[in-house]
């Protein structure tokens, strides 16, 4: 009964015309990035997160969240037609999607892309409502010991889950702790790595940075590519999947949503990783797997239904654990702190009317997304065909002015190009940059819980495991660690070996 009440209390925040109005800014700009490829949902909340700053606070995540989730949506659209991923969780989508679209199926794969989406964003939604309060009230129960130990585990699960070199993961992950120490001590109020710049004194602000990383980094990456693509032309009569395609896809949708959603409750999880383990599955639990790669349906309703409910189900933990499990939410968690707003237990009791309108915009979302994707993707088309050259510049113009109007400062724009150029670095050898992000947003809340919690227990390190909760969570992260490192270990004990027998 309560949860309908809250329901009916988000509903009435949620469909006032000012949030409405945000709702469909958001996801009509999200499925337009989604589409894009190359820029994805993270640079494109990076490059407008300093538009909402004088927007009131729930209408400014509204616009955000619907971003994220309108991302997830048009990116299988660029994957079918054109096989090229708009966002990293499309990238499965390509390869049954394009070559349905080869055989002339291209309105099906579409139309399957949108309705699992709709159908999995929804139950993730669901989902997000049902586990939100009870993970509230035990949020209550952590201590800084806790929170410290939860943490770790979140950048552990970071760094574990990164596709590419554990090695070049940890590496990232530690700078961004180190970048997140810049600025005035919390606890002594001393400044910190500033090297006598007042500008650092309050820190690095997350939006050029990110701007730079994301932005400006993958503008200075794809002006290296330069590849024609052909685009398969579909019509709107053809959007709906037949009834073989919806008998066949069925399962594919459930374990799909399934696994998408628990995989976004996971820090590091999140859409990618859950679409390319749905993927993985869906080709093993296949009678036929040799029809995967060449036109499966199920190979684009599993992958679609997963990321669509791993992007619901990872506003669980941002929401009331106050922990970002992605890239994406470390920059939305950003935004609730620009309007006075933290995330966690407290935001339920505190901030009642964000929580539930944002939750049940989410539901007005992806009515929306269904309503506007399958009419619309024509006109996507044509935006495809933008040229780079004037495509590319506009990015960077809205980088310049949203790095510019945080404190109508230039000091933030030098320091939006020194991430620009160090996100263009890491793509070019082979670093990614979410650890970075996330390790630099979840870096002072780990400074200040594990000195609040030395200052409590008078300085022992032991009473991390003398406390049950943080003993298991360290304990986790510590075999995580280990887990994943002694095969690298072991590889260059064996290359080691090798070369001194071969002398």
């Amino acid at each position: 009964m309560e949860i309908l009440q809250n329901l009916v209390y988000g509903l009435s925040i949620a469909l006032q015309p000012d949030n409405l109005l945000f709702a469909l800014i958001g996801t009509v700009l999200g499925t337009l990035i989604g589409v894009l490829p190359g820029i994805g949902p993270v640079g494109a909340i990076s490059i407008l997160l300093p538009i909402t700053f004088k927007v009131p606070a729930t209408g400014a995540i509204i616009m955000l969240a619907g971003i994220y989730y309108g991302a997830m949506y048009g990116g299988s659209t660029t994957s079918i037609l054109v096989n090229i991923p708009g966002e990293a969780g499309s990238v499965t989508t390509c390869l049954d999607g394009y070559k349905m679209a080869l055989k002339g199926r291209a309105g099906a794969a579409l139309g399957m892309a949108a309705f699992g989406s709709f159908i999995a964003g929804t139950v993730g939604i669901i989902g997000l409502m049902l586990f939100a309060s009870p993970l509230s009230k035990v949020a209550l129960k952590f201590g800084p010991h806790e929170y410290f130990a939860l943490i770790f585990l979140g950048l552990t699960f970071v760094t574990y889950l990164s596709h590419g070199s554990l090695i070049k993961s940890i590496m990232v992950c530690c700078l961004g702790l180190m970048l997140s120490n810049v600025g005035l001590d919390p606890i002594t109020a001393s400044p910190r790595v500033t090297f006598g710049f007042m500008q650092l004194f309050d820190g690095i602000n997350i939006a050029p940075l990110a701007m730079g990383l994301f932005g400006v980094g993958e503008v200075l990456a794809n002006l290296e590519v330069s590849e024609k693509v052909e685009i398969v032309k579909t019509k709107l009569r053809d959007m709906f999947p037949s009834r073989l395609d919806w008998f066949e896809s069925r399962w594919a949708l459930v374990r799909g949503t399934v696994i998408g959603f628990f995989l976004g409750l996971l820090p590091g999880g999140g859409p990618v990783l859950a679409s390319f383990l749905s993927y993985g599955i869906e080709k093993r639990c296949a009678k036929e797997p040799h029809r995967f790669g060449e036109g499966a349906i199920e190979g684009i309703a599993g992958p679609e239904s997963a990321n669509n409910a791993a992007a619901s189900s990872s506003f669980v933990p941002l929401l009331t654990l106050g922990i970002p499990p992605n890239v994406v939410l470390a920059i939305l968690f950003g935004a609730f702190l620009i309007h006075g707003i933290t995330p966690g237990p407290f935001l339920l009791k505190d901030h009642a009317d964000v929580f539930w309108g944002v939750v049940c915009s989410m539901y007005v979302g992806n009515i929306m997304l269904l309503v506007l994707n399958l009419p619309l993707i024509p006109m996507w088309v044509q935006v495809l065909k933008v040229p780079p050259r004037y495509l590319y510049p506009l990015i960077l113009l809205f980088c310049l002015i949203g790095a510019y109007t945080i404190n109508n400062s230039v000091f933030d724009i030098f320091v939006m190009g020194i991430f620009g150029v160090l996100g263009y670095l890491f793509r070019k050898f082979g670093y990614e940059p979410a650890p970075l992000v996330l390790a630099f947003v979840l870096g002072p809340l780990l400074d200040l819980n594990l000195r609040q919690a030395l200052i409590v227990s008078e300085g022992s390190f032991l009473s991390f495991f003398t406390r049950p909760i943080s003993a298991v969570t360290l304990g986790i992260a510590v075999l995580m660690l280990m887990s994943a490192l002694f095969p690298v270990v072991q590889k260059r004990l064996q290359t080691y070996k090798e070369s001194t027998e071969d002398q």
